[in-house]
């Protein structure tokens, strides 16, 4: 999918290969610097390797029931999305959603445009009906836009996160079901 961004840049969303891995790498370590809303710390993600990220990719690449797409601009990735099917039996109707978006282009619709093909996605698979994640309750913006997209808080789990400085914070759970 090839859609234009408010800076004149180009943007192109397509699956996730496994030749991404560096690339991928790179642009996972920019993210978890820039922001505090991402589980991971930055030195779990210093630990990760090349071939630990292509290993990411062909397994979420090589599975129907799993989907990584990225968000190409100005010739580097920005940002991605992952929907994964758990393997268990009894959970097969879910997806686990999850998304970042480099700093830099924050505000500019990609993350809409990643959800949107995501959700399409899924809307599709033969077993997926609800999509749910989790957000931390003060990333107010992402609340947002998986509220203006229809999810739904269905819980709250205090204190879910802890920062590297010993704060916490809540983690609100939310999702949408896609199919009656």
């Amino acid at each position: 999918m090839q859609h234009f961004l408010p800076n004149g840049q180009v943007l192109i969303i397509r699956p996730a290969e496994p030749e991404d891995a560096s690339e991928l790498l790179t642009y996972f370590r920019q993210v978890v610097r820039e922001t505090d809303f991402l589980l991971i710390t930055v030195p779990e993600s210093e630990v990760l390797t090349i071939a630990d990220e292509a290993a990411f990719i062909r397994s979420l690449a090589n599975n129907t029931k799993h989907l990584h797409l990225l968000a190409i601009a100005g010739g580097k990735i920005v940002g991605a999305i992952t929907v994964k099917q758990p393997d268990m039996r009894k959970e097969a109707h879910l997806g686990q959603l999850g998304i970042a978006i480099l700093h830099e282009y924050w505000n500019m619709g990609i993350g809409r445009r990643l959800l949107t093909a995501a959700l399409r996605w899924a809307e599709q698979h033969k077993e997926m009906e609800i999509i749910q994640l989790s957000v931390f309750a003060n990333n107010e913006r992402a609340i947002q836009l998986y509220r203006n997209f229809g999810f739904m808080e269905y819980g709250r789990l205090l204190q879910g996160f802890r920062q590297p400085d010993g704060t916490y914070g809540d983690t609100i759970l939310m999702s949408k079901r896609i199919k009656p």
